[in-house]
């Protein structure tokens, strides 16, 4: 049962609109923001267009319907370019149209969307050249088939098969889906067109996996040159990637940035198209990656590292409107703050004040010198932001999630706590307004390289269990950004359960002597590094009256051969063999201590995840019923590693929030006494 008059309920959270993506006018005087909805049913998300006035006015909605609208993009001469799979406007035997994305236009001055594309197969990305008739987009295409046969001769196939795919190598399969290396199957091209979408040329015919995975796109503001990420296979097995430069006008190719083990990612051109930025990251089984800006010039190929002895990661967002510098965000201490890096000498100026708070994200350059981004926090879902410049205060713009603030009932605090080695480990609490002795749940985060801070997360929401009367702790112990490489070292090789653990444990021992803290009524939950932790805590101290583990890894050595990239997955491990010697690989393996384990759980996987395969779930939930341990398996049949489907989010929320009121309320299961 939920507590009467919840401030926040999971409910009111799906019925948000999330703002998720924006593009400014080339004038600035506006964004166009893609916001997600839920469609009449209740039961999918679907995405509309707005027009956000960087003036502060009110909102207008520019598209409407059943229809996913999405990838803002503005043409030269300012009409609005964007991604959707609405019906075509004439009437077209073509059944199956909503099932394929194309490029369609909002023209200037109003009207409705005209369709630039017709692909066969649909379109994947695309980008206008902002000062020149050019459109540049990726779109798969059926190898050795004419362009007007590619819709009809993928419908027989899929209708008459066969299925089968043949695999020579890894990876097989990305996040929730199939890969190919079939000859007969689609691949992504890039194509290039006049601005109306005419004059239609496959610039990469012979391109079969080198677009495959997230490939990125961009065109120089002149439209001379289209960049796109080229993917081949590096001598440690995992993908390489270098940027792809074809010159329009002559038909030049050229690949840049190539080089061993190294991937080149988010890649833009500079103003003038003489640059471009990217950044760089070099792997190595003995040293975690360490992302870097670096400038490729264009006509030499020679590069440039900016911002050398800057201890951060850097997330390219722009190029300022007169080339100067870059607009970045990086995770720092807890938040994710805006930053410019001066081209000229690499210099790093903060553009919004780390008192602010907040995370920023979709950071556009204005050509009048500012910028707009997204920003959100713990208490405040995304919305859309204006820049003004260096240390100053974002200026929030038309709101359009339709959420109230939550500060007059919850409230967040910054906590740092000292590690088993003298480390610093950083915490954020979200709690109710003057809690006092309530129930605590430790968060963990995923990845293992990533952070918790001061941001708003659609699937681990920290307000909808702060609004059921719980404190929410989520730590960021060693593998975390945002804290100097160093640390983020400590994860890197086959080491997930030493330090980690004892810095979270470390975190857990403080937060026991603070008064918004139940110590008799604390649990830990986490989701893919932070399930396979919240399973190794599970093994190693009885402390916690109950745990959640979402898609989590349970083994070690067996996930090798089931994740979905096990290049990465070597690394990760520092390069050992798990075939020489599984014992040793196995040492922080959870499954290896499992009868150690007595804690309450509730076991949650999607059966379509393949980062975190649904075997680790459920060989969890059977090592742990054979032993006698209290335990439920939540399965979601049609999920991925996330949860995304509305009704499923409800589920989800419900489940877990259902699990924690059994065992952590005052007349829940009795804590053990915590482990020496």
């Amino acid at each position: 049962m939920r507590p009467m008059n919840t401030p926040y309920t999971v409910e009111q959270h799906v019925a948000l609109k999330r703002v998720s993506t924006i593009a400014a006018s080339p004038d600035g005087s506006w964004l166009a923001v893609c916001v997600q909805r839920t469609d009449r049913d209740g039961a999918k998300y679907v995405s509309d267009l707005w027009k956000v006035p960087t003036d502060g006015s009110p909102a207008v909605q520019l598209t409407r319907g059943d229809s996913n609208d999405s990838a803002p993009c503005f043409r030269h001469d300012g009409a609005l370019g964007f991604l959707s799979n609405r019906k075509p406007n004439e009437v077209q035997a073509d059944d199956e149209a909503d099932k394929r994305m194309q490029v369609w236009l909002l023209p200037v001055g109003g009207g409705e969307p005209q369709q630039l594309t017709d692909e066969p197969l649909g379109v994947e990305a695309f980008r206008f050249a902002s000062k020149a008739d050019r459109l540049a987009y990726f779109a798969p295409v059926l190898p050795g088939i004419a362009l007007d046969k590619q819709r009809e001769t993928a419908a027989e196939r899929a209708k008459k098969g066969p299925s089968a795919r043949n695999f020579r190598r890894q990876p097989v399969r990305h996040w929730d889906q199939w890969l190919h290396q079939n000859l007969d199957r689609a691949s992504t091209h890039l194509i290039v067109a006049t601005a109306e979408g005419r004059k239609r040329e496959d610039l990469t015919p012979e391109a079969t996996t080198e677009l495959w995975i997230e490939p990125h796109i961009d065109v120089s503001d002149d439209g001379r040159r289209v960049l796109a990420s080229w993917a081949t296979v590096g001598t440690d097995r995992e993908e390489d990637s270098s940027i792809l430069v074809i010159d329009l006008d002559s038909r030049a190719r050229a690949l840049l940035g190539q080089a061993p083990t190294t991937m080149n990612s988010g890649a833009v051109f500079s103003p003038d198209g003489a640059t471009i930025a990217v950044v760089r990251e070099q792997r190595s089984v003995h040293t975690v990656v360490r992302p870097t800006l670096t400038l490729i010039d264009v006509a030499s190929g020679a590069l440039r590292e900016l911002a050398a002895g800057w201890d951060r990661w850097p997330n390219l967002a722009d190029w300022s409107a007169d080339g100067t510098m870059l607009l970045v965000s990086a995770d720092d201490g807890g938040f994710t703050p805006v930053f410019s890096i001066a081209v000229a000498d690499g210099s790093v100026t903060a553009w919004t004040p780390r008192q602010g708070g907040g995370t920023h994200s979709e950071i556009v350059a204005l050509p009048d010198g500012r910028a707009a981004c997204i920003r959100s926090s713990l208490l405040d879902p995304p919305e859309c932001y204006r820049l003004d410049g260096p240390d100053r205060a974002p200026v929030p713009l038309a709101r359009l999630s339709g959420f109230t603030p939550a500060s007059d009932w919850a409230e967040i605090e910054h906590i740092t706590t000292t590690s088993t080695d003298g480390a610093a480990i950083h915490s954020v609490i979200t709690r109710p307004k003057g809690a006092k002795n309530t129930p605590t749940l430790l968060w963990i985060h995923g990845g293992p390289i990533g952070m918790a801070g001061d941001g708003w997360h659609w699937r681990w929401n920290a307000l909808l269990a702060t609004a059921q009367g719980y404190t929410v702790v989520q730590p960021n112990p060693r593998g975390s950004t945002g804290f100097g490489q160093a640390f983020v070292q400590g994860i890197w090789g086959n080491v997930w359960g030493r330090q980690c653990f004892d810095d979270l444990m470390a975190v857990t021992d403080a937060l026991e002597q603070r008064p918004e803290v139940d110590p008799g009524r604390m649990m830990a939950m986490g989701g893919s590094f932070g399930g396979y932790m919240t399973n190794w805590i599970g093994t190693q101290t009885q402390r916690f009256r109950c745990l959640i583990t979402h898609a989590s890894i349970v083994t070690m050595a067996q996930f090798t051969g089931t994740t979905d990239h096990p290049a990465w997955w070597y690394l990760e491990m520092g390069g050992e063999n798990p075939y020489a010697d599984m014992a040793s690989f196995d040492r922080y393996a959870p499954i290896r201590h499992i009868s150690q384990w007595t804690t309450p759980v509730l076991i949650v996987h999607g059966e379509k995840d393949y980062r975190c395969p649904i075997n680790e779930g459920l060989n969890l939930f059977e090592a742990l019923q054979y032993h006698g341990v209290d335990c439920e398996l939540l399965v979601f049949p049609d999920e991925n590693h996330w949860i995304l489907k509305p009704r499923n989010i409800v589920a989800w929320y419900d489940n877990v929030l259902r699990f924690l009121g059994k065992y952590m309320s005052d007349q829940g299961s009795q804590v053990t006494q915590p482990q020496p």
